[in-house]
């Protein structure tokens, strides 16, 4: 069995265990590496098979670099963590293919519908799934919320209460888009790992309950069997380009049942381990499916009301020189 390669690798490390886990069941001779632009300070690489250092994805021989990183360590499969890597790999996904390496990303135009967040908006829409109401900045409502269409990691996001609080920033920065602000004391925040296979059809829902943020990334969360399941079946059994792990941002009203949709990212989240540990194992499905050619269909077995607790751990490196 070929090996599996985690690209950004950073603070995953309970991803890089999860996949190495499922492929040793398999295969014990196989393994998991990962690439980081600083492996030395990424803990994730230091959990892994082995590391390398790569350079930006933005640089033109970053393509070339990982295709020959993947010929030296027989790699069959590309696994993206960030949503700044996933487009150029998009775009380059048959240069891999032709050498036997399944790249586990969307399509491009999917990749760039999920970075714009005005077209990800729309594509709900088309869905039937109610978004925030947008606000027309030259004649507000109060109070409103102010995010980039682009952004990530909750930056450059704004709660306004009145209008004193606009500034000429927000109203001249073309980027910002004005919208229903969500009230947190009557809505509940989910990520809701979903898996979609080959064919771009929906596998697996399910919606984490996000009680604490740090940094953008869920703290403590819980996982709830509620009526987002049956939701997300219903406006998302089909996605036209959309393959592996696809992280959906929901709010839900719990007393009137609205579900709002806010953003998509098509990749693994960082609170994706609560899914795995509760049995939505997309581990094991990614390799099953593109390794062993396996079909994968829908299920929902795996354990509701299960929390996660998270902590800060160590990784010690021996022998460290600045």
């Amino acid at each position: 069995m070929k090996n599996i390669l985690i690209t950004s690798a950073g603070q995953r490390v309970s991803l890089i265990r999860d996949f190495q886990k499922e492929i040793k069941i398999l295969d014990a001779k196989a393994n998991v590496y990962t690439v980081d632009l600083n492996p030395i300070l990424a803990p994730a690489c230091h959990i892994s098979d082995g590391y390398k250092q790569v350079g930006p994805v933005t640089d033109e021989a970053y393509i070339v670099s990982l295709l020959d990183i993947c010929e030296a360590w027989n790699i069959g499969m590309i696994v993206p963590t960030i949503e700044t890597e996933l487009l150029i790999l998009s775009e380059n996904k048959e240069k891999f293919f032709s050498k036997g390496i399944h790249m586990i990303v969307s399509s491009t135009e999917f990749v760039t519908a999920c970075r714009d967040k005005r077209i990800i908006s729309s594509f709900f829409a088309e869905k039937g799934i109610e978004i925030p109401k947008p606000i027309n900045k030259e004649n507000p409502s109060f109070p409103l919320f102010i995010k980039p269409y682009d952004g990530s990691l909750s930056k450059d996001i704004f709660l306004i209460n009145d209008e004193s609080e606009l500034t000429e920033y927000h109203l001249s920065n073309e980027k910002f888009m004005f919208m229903e602000y969500i009230n947190p004391e009557k809505h509940v925040e989910y990520t809701v790992d979903t898996y979609y296979n080959k064919d771009h059809k929906l596998c697996c829902v399910v919606p984490r309950k996000r009680i604490t943020v740090r940094s953008g990334e869920v703290n403590k969360g819980v996982t709830h069997k509620n009526e987002i399941v049956e939701y997300v079946k219903k406006k998302l059994d089909f996605i036209d380009g959309a393959i592996g792990c696809l992280t959906i941002q929901f709010f839900f009203n719990i007393e009137t049942k609205r579900i709002i949709g806010i953003e998509i990212n098509p990749r693994f989240g960082g609170g994706y381990p609560l899914s795995y540990l509760a049995g939505a194992n997309f581990p094991k499905w990614l390799i099953n499916e593109y390794f062993l050619e396996k079909q994968i269909s829908y299920t929902e077995n795996w354990e509701e009301n299960l929390l996660m607790l998270r902590y800060d751990d160590e990784v010690l490196v021996k022998n460290y020189h600045e």
